[in-house]
């Protein structure tokens, strides 16, 4: 399964339904899994500076399909561009069916409190 087809079915339902998701599933296995629970979740949030995912233990920040998380930094192959960690694969899921929370503020801000 390649991004390609996912996307273009996802793009098509406007929403994670069973066919979308079965695609995302064989093309990123247990990423894709997470992914699809944080969109569910909501926990894909968009600030006026960066994107945050909200995983268990922490939040990540996810800028132009890059992530902050250990994953991306030691699991992924740099030179292959389909393979991306499950949260940016919840932002580009949730940004393509306009499931991202938006809050106006600064999430340099708001990292302050956490």
């Amino acid at each position: 399964m390649t991004d390609e087809e996912w996307r273009a079915t996802l793009a098509e339902a406007g929403e994670l339904d069973a066919r979308s998701t079965e695609q995302l599933i064989a093309a990123h296995g247990s990423r894709a899994t997470r992914a699809i629970e944080a969109v569910a979740e909501r926990r894909v949030k968009k600030y006026r500076d960066f994107t945050v995912v909200v995983g268990h233990s922490e939040e990540y920040v996810v800028e132009d399909g890059e992530c902050t998380c250990e994953d991306s930094r030691y699991n992924l192959d740099t030179e292959d561009p389909s393979q991306r960690c499950w949260h940016a694969l919840a932002v580009e899921i949730a940004r393509r069916i306009d499931a991202v929370d938006h809050h106006d503020m600064w999430y340099s801000e708001v990292r302050e409190f956490l």
